[in-house]
């Protein structure tokens, strides 16, 4: 396994592909290797109200994984009821996503923290506003990102058009992980080959379907 980057940002070819077992498998490693990790999920849409406000399950896995308390607004300052793109949950809230409070949030973690995984939305491309990309807030968090790529027909196609979008953001693209969410997928080590080959940065691991 290659070395995995003390802080960064995960997203996904899709989703719906595991950003979050990633994101949480990969607490879990630096923890291992004695740091204080902390993870983030700076907007989700679909939460639960529990405990007098809106809760992520996703930050709540990520909360699991990690050995540093933090306020949960800090680690998750949007949390949007509908389960729809941020975007339109956003809008049905009568919420503006701002990314300066994020950038604000996430600078709060890092004072707690050695290591801040950092949880995207959906796919690369998803925005979060109608002016707001994301590959603008990695820009502003200052983070290289982690790709998670799930495994199944298509996966290659998708992978390498993911990682063009991020690299012709401008965004430093460091590594992939592919999760295997499709137990039934033929010849899966076959296309994990081909993708080795053609990404341009090393693969950081491969979890198995859970």
């Amino acid at each position: 396994m290659n070395p995995l980057p003390r802080n960064c940002y995960v997203t996904g070819t899709d989703t719906g592909i595991g950003k979050t077992h990633a994101s949480a498998w990969m607490l879990r490693q630096l923890a291992l290797e004695g740091r204080r990790v902390v993870g983030m999920k700076p907007v989700a849409s679909g939460c639960a109200w529990r405990d007098g406000e809106w809760r992520s399950e996703d930050a709540e896995a990520l909360i699991a994984a990690a050995n540093v308390t933090a306020a949960y607004a800090d680690i998750n300052p949007y949390a949007l009821e509908l389960p729809l793109a941020p975007e339109l949950a956003a809008r049905a809230a009568g919420v503006v996503i701002d990314p300066i409070n994020i950038v604000s949030a996430h600078y709060r973690l890092m004072q707690q923290a050695d290591s801040v995984v950092v949880e995207g939305v959906g796919g690369w491309l998803a925005p979060l506003m109608p002016m707001l990309e994301q590959s603008e807030l990695v820009r502003s968090l200052n983070l290289p990102v982690v790709m998670v790529v799930g495994l199944r027909l298509g996966c290659v196609h998708q992978a390498r058009a993911t990682a063009r979008a991020i690299l012709g953001d401008g965004c430093e693209l460091v590594g992939w992980i592919g999760n295997s969410i499709d137990p039934a997928m033929t010849h899966r080590d076959d296309n994990i080959a081909i993708l080795d080959r053609v990404l341009p940065v090393p693969r950081l691991a491969v979890l198995e379907w859970q």
